[in-house]
């Protein structure tokens, strides 16, 4: 899914800017301060391109994992345009960390998930010792199966989510799914389908909004949250958003559900390998919640 941003006004939540990008800088910011001297002396070890997901390996042993847009880069249908999309390939090892975390504000949707797995990768020490006050994390959690969905209150989805969707068709009420590309839904799901021009005024009125974390990919995130009304439960999910998580939180998150790496070198080889989350949840990579336990600031 191509992420939408909401169009019309948008109220400024909790202080926060709506600026795209923010929270990767703000996070980039918090992981360099957790890091100190050392974060410049990190390098990438190993990257995979997967059809699912795009993973790395870096040289402190962490890995990370982002969705790879294969459907937003239609340009790389030849070596040449494939090129420009991506001009690291067989390049990628050794390089700083400096160069990817540049590239999360590049043109090519393709370095910017390299840039995001790197984020999640330099996270991943904090989130496993679990440590940090202001959240907890459930380990083996999908936040998906557990999120509470209220009888009568309005639900808007972010993205075809299968597992939440289910939820919502045997809870047998109205709800919206705001979908780029609206193939993606079951025949079942379409009458709920909402444009993304429409983002703007269907997500202020949500009581619960599920997104997927692809959206950070896209930039997109920063103007959803910053129209989401004062109260509202915030649910993001998915490998992308598998990073530490006071600038969303900061700006209305309640529950986060992202990917743990816990055997960086086997989950590349099943990337190599077009392997999916089945192949490798709960043996080189594990789920989790990652829920507030402080109000937000």
């Amino acid at each position: 899914m191509n992420s939408p941003s909401p169009n019309g006004a948008f109220q400024k939540n909790r202080g926060t800017s709506p600026e795209e990008g923010a929270i990767l800088k703000e996070t980039i910011e918090e992981l360099r301060s957790r890091i100190g001297d050392t974060f410049n002396g990190i390098t990438v070890e190993r990257v995979t391109i997967g059809i699912f997901f795009t993973g790395v390996k870096l040289s402190n042993g962490s890995g990370g994992l982002c969705f790879t847009p294969i459907k937003e880069i239609p340009e790389a249908v030849c070596c040449p345009s494939s090129l420009r999309a991506l001009p690291w390939s067989g390049k990628f090892r050794g390089r700083p960390i400096a160069d990817f975390l540049d590239a999360l504000f590049d043109r090519s949707p393709m370095k910017r998930a390299v840039g995001i797995a790197v984020v999640n990768a330099l996270s991943a020490q904090f989130l496993e010792c679990n440590s940090s006050p202001g959240f907890v994390i459930e380990r083996g959690s999908d936040a998906l199966d557990e999120i509470e969905i209220p009888d009568d209150g309005n639900v808007v989805v972010i993205g075809s989510l299968v597992p939440i969707l289910k939820r919502l068709k045997m809870r047998g009420k109205p709800y919206s799914i705001i979908e780029m590309d609206p193939r993606t839904l079951k025949a079942d799901e379409l009458p709920f389908w909402v444009s993304v021009e429409k983002t703007g005024e269907v997500v202020p009125r949500a009581d619960l909004l599920v997104i997927t974390g692809t959206t950070l990919l896209f930039h997109s995130l920063e103007a959803i949250l910053a129209c989401a009304k004062p109260g509202a439960k915030v649910v993001l999910v998915g490998p992308t958003a598998s990073m530490l998580p006071d600038a969303f939180f900061r700006r209305g998150v309640s529950v986060m559900g992202g990917d743990l790496v816990t055997r960086p070198d086997e989950l590349l080889d099943i990337l190599c390998e077009g392997g999916s989350g089945y192949h490798f949840f709960g043996k080189s990579a594990d789920r989790m919640a990652i829920r507030r336990t402080e109000p937000a600031s």
